[in-house]
């Protein structure tokens, strides 16, 4: 299969990512968020199935410690690859697609936060080029979506992991910090 087309995601989108990746309540409520310029939802499409998706966190940090140490640095979210499509690079082009997007638009670096235990998605990241910050783990909840529609959150401690970004080869974006 050749590389699947990524996207911003728009309402219309909504049960195409149910079919795929279940969570209706989580893509409703990020589909949302988007239009209230909140963030936005990258999807990799092929044939029309999504396979994988990112949201991108524009809005202030929930977690105080990353409102106070990264103020107005942009959050990864919730990227996720559908099993069957898994290591075969997808994740990566999520990433690199949402990196280009927030450089365009003058972001200097980006933030995710990863379990301590997801030791796959850590190597992903630290492949891509993020490093752990030197604050240590964070309190973070982790929102589990259930296919009968309901959510419970969950303590997860994090790594936070940040990436300078960069608006092309030349050189780094002028800084905003």
């Amino acid at each position: 299969m050749g590389a699947p087309d990524i996207r911003q995601a728009v309402h219309a989108d909504l049960p195409a990512l149910v079919r795929s990746l279940g969570q209706k309540a989580y893509f409703t409520d990020r589909l949302t968020r988007q239009e209230t310029g909140h963030g936005f939802l990258l999807v990799a499409w092929e044939a029309g199935v999504a396979v994988g998706d990112v949201y991108v966190w524009l809005a202030p940090a929930e977690e105080p410690e990353l409102r106070a140490l990264l103020p107005g640095v942009a959050l990864l979210t919730h990227l996720e690859v559908v099993s069957w499509r898994r290591n075969e690079g997808i994740g990566s082009l999520l990433l690199q697609a949402a990196e280009q997007r927030l450089a365009a638009i003058h972001h200097t670096k980006v933030a995710l936060g990863v379990g301590l235990d997801n030791l796959d998605a850590q190597r992903l990241y630290r492949r891509r080029g993020y490093v752990e910050w030197r604050h240590g783990p964070v309190a973070t909840t982790d929102v589990v979506y259930h296919a009968n529609g309901r959510h419970e959150l969950r303590p997860e401690l994090c790594r936070i992991l940040i990436k300078p970004l960069h608006r092309d080869h030349r050189g780094p974006a002028p800084s905003k910090d």
